[in-house]
């Protein structure tokens, strides 16, 4: 199946011409993103539907992608000739900046263009500078630089943190397969000067069915670094680090279904994390708590069930602990509970409540919609925490789903999360155990 291979094709066929045969465009593996062609750029007709953008009697359509390498993303649009399948590159985001291709502007109301009408909203952000808009065009052909003009001049949106400190690290666990992750610090932390700071480190799981493709880089030095409401970033201002997106990969490949080695892979992928950070000097061992939202969560639960001297405690939001409540499968797992037993019987930290030793934070919408994640998987989970003597909490926000939204919801998660790194974490690197 195109899951179980992760393949996609493109074709080119003629609906209004069913004479002309189907052509394929592109054969390629999904996960390998270093050959990502782009997507097709759509505008909008005179009955304001979104159809393809197509230029010179069909000839000729955009493509837009995120530019992934080995150097980070740099976003691009291309200029793709459907008879001779040339590309031509139109246009390129250039360090020390994130650029991308926001929407086309030159499509009012529907409106007929040509390849030199062609004008794009353009968004452009740096580690210090939230993203402003601008208009770009070429008026001077494709072979110019384009023209630009900025419309633009947000503030940033939280001045304090100006000038936090970032960056993308790469490193390798014990298998040999690449591993990446932004690592934050607050800002004028120098760690020779400073010493280690209590850290935080906040991942989320994937599964991938090569080494290789789980290695690519997916990630920019050069975005800025929006921090929502219920960010573990907020964190900077507590002086903590943040270690944010390490990358979990789960590989399965040919025939091998990731999960079955997801504890081993899951506790190398953190200790090569841990590992990193120690030896930047950013971090001290025992003093790297973990959290996550929903599947990070559970790979939180089962971090501290797994690999209980690895982190000095955990903070799990809207998780699932118990994969004998989801039988029918869960995340990327498509088997049932009956076809891999010993798989959802060794991926439930519910199971090995036993094994947990160090604080757990449990926080859940009290109305959790979310099909595997019911407000009862925190409260079984918790149960089995405090009856094996865990200190944990459990905390549930009233009228709220997956995520949280009310502002009284927000606040208090936050204040929660501070508190439980205020006494587990922060002392434990202040040595006030």
């Amino acid at each position: 199946s195109w899951w179980k291979t992760r393949r996609t094709v493109w074709y080119q066929f003629s609906p209004g011409d069913p004479s002309k045969a189907k052509e394929v465009l592109f054969d390629r593996n999904y996960e390998d993103v270093y050959s990502d062609p782009g997507y097709p750029v759509s505008r909008k007709n005179k009955q304001r539907r979104s159809v393809l953008a197509t230029f010179e009697d069909d000839r000729y359509v955009l493509l837009e992608g995120e530019g992934y390498s080995p150097k980070g993303n740099h976003p691009f649009l291309d200029l793709f000739d459907l008879e001779t399948r040339e590309t031509k590159r139109l246009w390129q985001s250039k360090d020390p900046y994130y650029e991308s291709i926001s929407g086309l502007m030159c499509d009012g109301g529907g409106k007929d263009f040509t390849l030199d009408d062609i004008s794009f909203l353009l968004s452009r952000e740096s580690p210090s500078e939230p993203s402003q808009f601008s208009t770009v065009s070429w008026p001077g052909g494709f072979d110019a630089e384009p023209a630009e003009e900025l419309l633009t001049d947000f503030p940033h949106p939280h001045p304090d943190l100006r000038d936090l400190q970032k960056k993308v690290l790469r490193y390798k666990r014990a298998d040999g397969t690449d591993l990446t992750a932004t690592l934050y610090t607050p800002p004028g932390y120098d760690a020779e000067r400073d010493g280690p700071l209590p850290t935080l480190l906040w991942a989320y799981p994937r599964e991938f069915k090569s080494k290789e493709a789980a290695g690519q880089v997916r990630k920019s030095s050069f975005t800025f670094s929006y921090i929502g409401g219920t960010s573990p970033l907020l964190f900077l201002a507590n002086r903590f680090a943040i270690l944010d997106g390490p990358t979990m990969p789960i590989i399965g490949e040919g025939d091998e279904e990731p999960n079955d080695t997801y504890v081993e892979q899951l506790v190398s992928s953190a200790e090569a994390a841990i590992d990193k950070v120690v030896e930047l000097g950013v971090a001290d061992r025992g003093g790297v708590a973990v959290g996550g939202h929903s599947y990070g969560a559970f790979m939180t639960a089962n971090l501290l069930a797994h690999a209980p001297d690895l982190f000095c405690c955990g903070i799990a939001r809207s998780g699932a602990y118990n994969r004998t409540l989801t039988p029918f499968g869960f995340q990327a797992e498509e088997r049932t509970i009956w076809q891999a037993q010993d798989t959802y019987i060794q991926m439930s930290p519910y199971l090995y409540a036993d094994k947990i030793t160090k604080p757990m934070l449990l926080i859940h919408g009290d109305e959790d919609n979310n099909t595997g994640t019911s407000k009862i998987q925190s409260e079984r989970f918790f149960s089995a925490l405090k009856g094996h003597g865990v200190p944990s909490k459990l905390v549930l926000l009233p009228h709220e789903s997956h995520g949280y939204r009310a502002k009284e919801s927000v606040l208090h998660c936050l204040h929660e999360m501070e508190d439980w790194l205020a006494k587990h974490c922060v002392q434990h690197v202040n040595g006030d155990k």
